[in-house]
């Protein structure tokens, strides 16, 4: 499978829940939720594991992406992901970077090869 890489630099095709959804685990899925729910101190239940990236079509997104504004942007301007638009490096993802640095690595792999 190629690599499936988010508006925000986040490779979707590498996360836990898209690998759970995609192989059809219920033990990796609950695995997934049991760290997540620690990890982000709240209630994560093994059956909201059901993603098949940002950037797809369908209904089955971990919740938050159907709020993301960075997604809801990168999806108004039609961009491959975040390293193709000319407004790079917004307040958006200056935020979202301070929480994830690997994506802001990945956005700039991809900007310096273009």
């Amino acid at each position: 499978m190629d690599k499936m890489i988010a508006y925000c630099g986040i490779v979707c095709t590498e996360c836990p829940a898209f690998i759970a959804t995609q192989e059809n685990d219920a033990a990796k899925r609950k695995g997934v939720a049991e760290m997540w729910s620690k990890q982000y101190n709240m209630l994560i239940k093994p059956e909201d594991i059901n993603c098949d990236g940002c950037k797809s079509e369908g209904k089955r997104l971990i919740g938050y992406c159907n709020i993301c504004k960075i997604r809801k942007c990168g999806q108004a301007k039609r961009v491959e992901n975040c390293a193709y638009c000319d407004e790079y490096d917004c307040e958006k993802l200056t935020k979202f970077f301070a929480m994830a640095p690997h994506a802001k690595a990945s956005l700039e792999k991809i900007r310096e090869s273009r």
